[in-house]
């Protein structure tokens, strides 16, 4: 069954690593094959990592986007994701990092990422609260 896709103009994914972006009017991409897509509002830049949560996403991201399962990237997340757990308190967050970890580890990489993502987006909300 294939992925249906509905972009707004001037929207972008990435799909297998290639930036996509679509023209002026809305428009639909039905992908037919197994794909790595990410859309432009879950894409994180390095100038955007703020906080150890933000480090955490961004590492798992890159993991996804290249198709990595292994290696430096991997590390790099196992290496954040420590950093995090380190620092963390909650333990519903805790929880969570566990739950990314063995996501990883059994290489549902973009599980992982949907998991990392709640956490920084909580982070996020917890943030917009307090300051």
């Amino acid at each position: 069954m294939p992925l249906k896709l509905s972009l707004k103009p001037g929207e972008a994914v990435v799909v297998n690593g290639a930036v996509i972006r679509n023209g002026e009017r809305r428009g639909t991409l039905l992908l037919e094959t197994r794909a790595r897509i990410l859309r432009e509002r879950d894409i994180m830049f390095p100038e955007q990592v703020k906080t150890l949560q933000d480090a955490a996403y961004f590492s798992v991201m890159q993991m996804y986007l290249t198709g990595d399962k292994g290696g430096a990237l991997y590390d790099a997340c196992i290496s954040a994701l420590a950093d995090l757990m380190e620092e963390t308190r909650e333990e519903k967050d805790r929880t969570e990092i566990l739950s990314i970890t063995r996501s990883l580890a059994a290489g549902q990489v973009y599980k992982a990422l949907g998991t990392c993502r709640k956490l920084v987006r909580r982070d996020s909300e917890a943030e917009a609260q307090h300051g």
